[in-house]
């Protein structure tokens, strides 16, 4: 068990710390087998260090689901903002990100896997989920909605968000598939794939040039 250095640090740096040392916990042990003790252990901390940080073991579930949301939902927006002013260029690299790591890995699909099973009965993380959803839908419709734009076509209303659900939806079978067999696919072709849809869904080309 990985301990981590807690010491000479500023209360964010701490806190996420705690963050990551109860992701372990919960990918290793499951929501139910992560205790305070185990996570105080793997960040070398004590149990009551941790609740000055969190003041229940729920909240500190609620902050680590929040962070794996956070991690995979704006990763791909961050690639695309540093992709440039072309906006079918940032499509493009906001679509691919989603196929690479640290979106893809198993770590990822097992922290998502224990976390959406309590989704229908645990109101907070439902909550979380649902920000989550709507925020990366929000950002994929403004790159598809600028993408479209600078190809000359305007969109109906009603059309992006119809759009922006079903890609999200492409993106995330496709992710889930490559996530759980990954080597019955080869190298880039879930990528290739998400990429060649989205065109035909749009009727643009992102290829690039």
């Amino acid at each position: 068990m990985a301990r981590r250095s807690f010491h000479h640090e500023s209360e964010e740096t701490r806190r996420n710390d705690l963050i990551a040392a109860t992701l372990d916990a919960i990918a290793e042990s499951g929501l139910k087998g992560a205790t305070v003790r185990e996570i105080a252990e793997r960040a070398g901390v004590t149990p009551g260090l941790i609740r000055h940080y969190f003041t229940s073991k729920e909240l500190m579930f609620q902050a680590a689901y929040r962070s794996v949301v956070t991690t995979m939902f704006e990763t791909a927006d961050e690639a695309a903002a540093a992709a440039g002013s072309d906006a079918v260029g940032r499509l493009r690299v906001f679509v691919l990100s989603n196929f690479k790591p640290p979106i893809v890995n198993p770590r990822n699909l097992s922290l998502w896997a224990i976390f959406i099973s309590q989704i229908p009965v645990d109101p907070a993380l439902a909550a979380i989920h649902r920000e989550g959803y709507l925020s990366f839908r929000d950002r994929l419709g403004g790159h598809i909605e600028a993408a479209l734009a600078e190809n000359g076509r305007n969109l109906a209303p009603g059309e992006l968000r119809y759009l922006a659900i079903a890609i999200n939806g492409l993106m995330d079978g496709l992710w889930l598939e490559g996530s759980i067999a990954a080597d019955m696919f080869g190298e880039g072709e879930l990528a290739h794939i998400a990429l060649s849809s989205v065109e035909r869904l749009l009727g643009i080309t992102l290829a690039e040039k």
